[in-house]
């Protein structure tokens, strides 16, 4: 009996598309206390400021509905030093994920083509799918996993896929595209909107920001989000920059109050606090420099690109050495279902002192030496 035929009489059917879908889901649970390679998380946790803003909030900021006013008016005046982006070209959500699933609800459309790079992550693909959209992929080229662009501008022209995604850089490969590409690529067919995931656009990134005009190129949006660098993934906060009739359109599919009063006031005290943010960057970037240098003067393979991650082909089998690592209050994640990574584990970029707690017990559970 298939998936159609067995809902129980008193249950009701949902959709076809959500039968069949491959949900996203993130095994979260059971990570506090532990070195948490597995995410990309910020591993330090917020500013103190960020702390000492929670701590003041009054009785009446929780009493009542959210506002986002100050906030808006913090992104444009503090987020970014290279450009000023105008208050009703910001959109706010519940973590970029909201912002990526609104962006599906308001421009997804059944039949109608999505495109984006594989491996990519994850929740691209079901937002697609559940949306009965038909999903079409440009593979990664070579060991260095270099962006696909002919392919990529050739399906463009093929399909014109209504929706296109760019992780950038990508995750899990750390793979880069220029943002004056990008903007290549969204001229080549307006028809298409580009979104641009630039989460890890701080960890050697090249942001679309300083060079775009969202008045003349219309079909970009570019999401950020304050949990890789600032620490609050726990508060959810994510950020949509666009045209202003494209944010319009996909703040039209959201809650009214969809991001509640804590993650609005530690987002604005995060944002003006932006040394820590750009402390904890360079801090993730000399570990990088550290722990690469470890792996290349012991011959092991790895891949290290943008991002505040990187690949790792262990001698264990990845799952077997994700559990040892566990065991030993480290995590890191497992590639095992994403096309050409299914030997290799990723690995989250803390400080150099938390690199060497790793370093230290991967050479020890699978030194290349034994």
């Amino acid at each position: 009996m298939n998936d159609l035929n067995s809902f129980d009489s008193l249950i009701p059917k949902p959709r076809d598309e959500i039968i069949s879908m491959n949900a996203y889901s993130a095994p979260l649970e059971n990570r506090r206390n532990l070195l948490r390679l597995d995410f990309n998380e910020n591993t330090l946790g917020p500013s103190i400021k960020v702390l000492n803003a929670l701590k003041n909030i009054k009785l009446n900021e929780i009493a009542v509905y959210p506002e986002y006013s100050l906030l808006k008016k913090t992104l444009y005046e503090d987020y970014f030093e290279s450009k000023r982006i105008k208050i009703n070209q910001i959109g706010i959500f519940n973590g970029a994920d909201a912002a990526i699933n609104a962006i599906f609800n308001s421009y997804g459309q059944k039949n109608q083509f999505f495109l984006t790079t594989n491996p990519t992550f994850g929740y691209y693909a079901p937002c697609a799918e559940m949306r009965g959209m038909k999903t079409v992929t440009s593979s990664y080229l070579g060991s260095e996993f270099l962006f696909p662009i002919k392919d990529f501008e050739t399906k463009i022209k093929q399909y014109n896929p209504k929706i296109v995604f760019i992780c950038n850089p990508n995750n899990p490969t750390g793979s880069v595209l220029s943002a004056k590409k990008i903007i290549e690529l969204a001229n080549l067919n307006k028809n298409s909107l580009i979104v641009v995931d630039e989460l890890y656009e701080k960890f050697l990134g090249d942001s679309v920001i300083p060079i775009i005009d969202f008045e003349k190129t219309k079909n970009i949006v570019i999401l950020q989000s304050l949990s890789k660098t600032a620490g609050l993934a726990g508060l959810r906060m994510g950020f949509a920059f666009g045209n202003n009739k494209v944010i319009e359109y996909i703040k039209k599919v959201t809650g009214p109050y969809d991001v509640n009063s804590f993650a609005v006031i530690a987002s604005i005290a995060a944002i003006k606090d932006k040394s820590y943010i750009e402390n904890y960057v360079k801090k993730v970037l000399h570990s990088r420099d550290w722990i690469k240098q470890k792996f290349e003067s012991n011959n092991i393979k790895t891949h290290f690109s943008g991002g505040n991650y990187f690949l790792l082909w262990p001698n264990l089998e990845p799952q077997v050495l994700e559990k040892k690592m566990r065991e030993r209050g480290i995590l890191i994640r497992s590639m095992a279902k994403k096309k050409d990574l299914d030997k290799c584990l990723r690995v989250s970029i803390g400080t150099k002192e938390q690199m060497q707690i790793f370093w230290e017990n991967y050479n020890y559970l699978d030194s290349y030496n034994n």
